[in-house]
């Protein structure tokens, strides 16, 4: 407001005063000069104010926070990796069922006068045998990485890095029925083995208190009939203990048994098992005399490279001293 309209208006405000009434003043008369700084003002405040938040609000509406790191996957055991997923293992196991069901058929057509379980008080030195005489025929066969694969309890301890564990595994026979597969080739081959007149029997180290389950799972598989007792003989059954010995003489006591398949020197006799024997002792023992002349002539082994007692032994015990080589370019690798 100039000085000149300032004075007006004082003096409009006396005339009123002395009237007793408020006199009606006319609006103020803008500055044009002060009008362009108060907008310039304004308008550059606002761009001020945008600036400052526009680049913020758009980062928090636009930018999506930082991802989580994914978690590193587990990865599969070697041993896990052949026996259960590659086409080398199938094909081994095939192979040793088809020549498996050929022995059985071609034993049974022979009648052969003695069983390969073998004769109480045998040794490694000198073995002997059940003798057959009119008794039927049967074949024993384990159960765990010989006619089934445990799919499931293998995952379970590959995913979460765990070693065996007794009360998991007990778990596994009360609850992993459905997760099990069976070997390759071990369907057909005894259901051909069945054709033939032929009784098949398990014998395994899994729990008789879990007999239900475990006779669930072999039959589940494709594989039974499994019944506990006449078929199926489980850890507990006629002698406490792990012990498959005791279960086989009760097997070839009835049966003339002409072939058996299993994926540890166990399945065959308990003397391979026996806590005096060292690693190259026990391959020795397994690999010459009249053992040697059994391995696909009535005892048949399945591969399983992922466990048991196969899965030891230390640099000396594994490698002879003649036959290693140093690489010639050194290294500490």
């Amino acid at each position: 407001m100039g000085v000149g309209a300032s004075r007006r208006r004082a003096r409009l405000r006396m005339i009123g005063a002395s009237r007793g009434i408020e006199p009606r003043l006319p609006p103020p008369t803008p500055n044009p000069s002060l009008l362009g700084r108060g907008i310039l003002g304004a308008l550059a405040a606002s761009l001020i104010l945008a600036g400052c938040t526009t680049p913020q609000s758009q980062a928090v509406a636009t930018t999506p926070p930082p991802a989580e790191p994914a978690a590193a996957s587990p990865r599969v055991p070697g041993g896990m990796q052949w026996l259960y997923g590659s086409g080398e293992s199938a094909a081994t196991s095939i192979q040793a069922y088809h020549a498996f069901r050929d022995h059985v058929l071609a034993a049974t057509r022979a009648r052969p006068a003695a069983s390969v379980v073998l004769a109480e008080g045998s040794t490694l030195e000198n073995p002997a045998f059940v003798p057959c005489a009119d008794k039927p025929i049967a074949v024993i066969l384990d159960a765990d990485e010989t006619v089934l694969q445990n799919l499931g309890y293998e995952h379970d301890e590959a995913r979460r890095g765990l070693s065996y564990d007794q009360a998991r595994w007990n778990r596994w026979e009360q609850t992993g029925a459905a997760a099990v597969a069976p070997i390759p080739g071990a369907v057909t081959a005894l259901r051909a083995i069945r054709d033939a007149g032929v009784t098949v029997i398990f014998n395994s180290n899994r729990q008789a208190a879990n007999a239900a389950q475990n006779a669930a799972a072999i039959e589940g598989a494709g594989l039974g009939p499994a019944r506990h007792g006449e078929t199926m003989f489980l850890q507990g059954d006629v002698a406490p203990g792990s012990a498959k010995d005791p279960r086989r003489a009760a097997i070839a006591n009835r049966y003339c048994v002409v072939a058996m398949a299993g994926d540890q020197l166990g399945d065959f006799s308990d003397l391979f098992n026996a806590r005096s024997l060292s690693v190259p002792d026990r391959r020795r023992a397994a690999s010459s005399g009249r053992f040697a002349t059994l391995w696909g002539n009535g005892w048949f082994m399945f591969a399983n490279p992922v466990y048991g007692p196969g899965l030891r032994g230390t640099f000396d015990e594994v490698f002879p001293a003649d036959k290693r080589w140093s690489d010639p370019q050194g290294g500490n690798r």
